[in-house]
């Protein structure tokens, strides 16, 4: 009976792991398969044409591009410092607590939400408009609370004795932040980090209202500029266009090319962490 038990358990694991893996492939597959037929160079180099139903999406690479440029540039730092304060010089209670808890819960909160937070923000109060900065920023604020997070945990995990160590050398508290903390915790910072990146890339609703346009014959040459976006680009051809047979490719092979891109930032987290972590002798 027990023998019996544990197999039955052993199948019901096996089960709940390969169900999500399958659903995960299937996934990339049903995309991969329909958009790969029109990937090629052109593709990807080249200005939309025709109303969207020829041409490349070589605008919307590019700003996906600048919007993720923007967002790390605001987020990275922030967050970074913020988590830093958090480990370093606060003390720990119920302060912290409350804050910790505040950042989990925004780190929850759906995407949607942030792009009305950055359309009254950025584009009205401060008058940037539907611009890549307001964007941008609007997606920094978004993953803001992951890289905050990421990065405590990265600072939390640096023994104690490390920092006293560094102390006792008569090192300062910057000092030890600065040339013991820091190059300890940076892969799993950085890790965190890509992985934000990767969910910047690839939201739509947080630039629908501050960033993305559907159609545009130039490349953005500001950071006021309006611009298309690899995400907002499936939406767009399948919600707006009216050629439908034209446009439904288009948009499976946009998600290929996005597909690709967040996996690509995935795998590099990974091969970053596992190098850091070849390097660490603790």
């Amino acid at each position: 009976m027990r023998k019996f038990k544990e197999l039955v358990f052993s199948v019901f694991l096996h089960t709940a792991t390969a169900l999500p893996l399958i659903a995960l492939f299937s996934v990339i597959f049903f995309i991969i398969s329909r958009g790969a037929m029109v990937i090629n160079w052109e593709f990807l180099t080249q200005m939309p044409r025709d109303a969207m139903t020829a041409g490349g999406i070589f605008p919307a690479i590019v700003g996906t591009f600048y919007l993720v440029l923007v967002a790390v540039f605001f987020a990275l730092p922030l967050g970074v410092m913020a988590a830093i304060y958090l480990v370093e010089y606060t003390r720990q209670g119920g302060i912290v607590q409350t804050i910790r808890i505040g950042v989990s819960t925004l780190a929850g909160v759906p995407s949607v939400v942030f792009g009305l937070f950055g359309m009254v923000i950025f584009v009205r109060f401060f008058g940037f408009g539907v611009s890549i900065l307001s964007g941008g920023l609007t997606l920094g604020i978004m993953i803001l609370p992951t890289v905050i997070r990421t990065s405590e945990e990265a600072l939390l995990a640096i023994p104690q004795g490390f920092r006293e160590a560094s102390f006792a050398l008569g090192a300062t508290k910057w000092q030890t932040i600065y040339r013991i903390v820091m190059p300890n915790s940076i892969s799993s910072i950085l890790t965190g980090s890509i992985l934000g990146i990767g969910r910047a890339a690839g939201d739509t609703a947080s630039i629908l209202f501050t960033a993305a346009t559907f159609y545009i014959m130039h490349l953005p040459n500001s950071v006021f500029s309006e611009v298309q976006a690899l995400p907002y680009h499936i939406y767009g051809l399948l919600t707006e266009g009216t050629h439908a047979q034209a446009q439904i490719p288009i948009a499976y092979g946009t998600a290929t090319v996005l597909l690709f891109l967040v996996l690509s930032m995935s795998a590099l987290s990974i091969v970053m962490r596992n190098r850091f972590r070849r390097r660490k002798k603790w």
